[in-house]
């Protein structure tokens, strides 16, 4: 196993990090054995050798196992409610913002770290902390397109989110399968036949000030 980059060398021992860069080192490690193995399987030992480092300073920024799992998921689990925010934000044409969240979704599970595994795919689904980042991902981007909907159409919020849990149901769903699939569909293609589909639902509930 390769290990992780850790500065240059000076008289024969690494240059000592920043704190920061340490740390996000640290994570790109534990990511990549986190993906590869799982987190049952994974050890901090094999983390430690992927950063490159010892096991006292890996454990200088970060206590256990768990502690650099839940890290890694505040980090991916915060950028997709981002990706989705923006989507909703970047633009006033509805259409736009539809086809912009899905591809937040495929963009996710398309990159070449395989990050989406660790908060769709892992195996410590059960676990409370793990659980409520998981869901916190779900409501947060149900919340985007929930007042994004409500502000464009006047619906109440339950009618809203209910139409926003579809959408980002739909794109999560087949952003997945497209990828477990072996991508048979070209990926700007697949984001538009998803965004079609879900445009096409939600286009139907008029503007506010539009009669229905």
């Amino acid at each position: 196993m390769t290990a992780v980059g850790n500065g240059a060398q000076t008289a024969g021992r690494p240059t000592r990090l920043p704190r920061s860069a340490r740390r996000k080192q640290l994570l790109a490690a534990a990511q990549e054995v986190f993906v590869a193995q799982g987190y049952h399987a994974a050890a901090m030992d094999d983390i430690a050798e992927r950063a490159g480092v010892s096991k006292p300073v890996l454990y200088q920024h970060f206590p256990g196992k768990m502690d650099l799992y839940l890290a890694l998921l505040d980090t991916h689990c915060d950028a997709i409610v981002a990706n989705v925010q923006d989507a909703m934000s970047g633009t006033n044409d509805n259409k736009e913002r539809v086809g912009a969240a899905v591809r937040a979704y495929f963009d996710f599970v398309d990159h070449e770290s395989e990050a989406f595994r660790l908060v769709f795919e892992s195996d410590l689904r059960n676990d409370p902390a793990v659980r409520q980042r998981v869901e916190r991902v779900e409501q947060g981007c149900i919340a985007a397109i929930t007042d994004t909907i409500i502000s464009d159409t006047g619906v109440s919020r339950s009618h809203a989110q209910l139409l926003a849990s579809g959408l980002v149901g739909a794109a999560e769903t087949a952003a997945q399968f497209w990828l477990a699939g072996g991508r048979q569909v070209p990926k700007a293609e697949a984001e538009a036949l998803v965004a079609a589909l879900s445009w096409r639902g939600i286009a139907s509930f008029p503007l506010q000030g539009e009669s229905a």
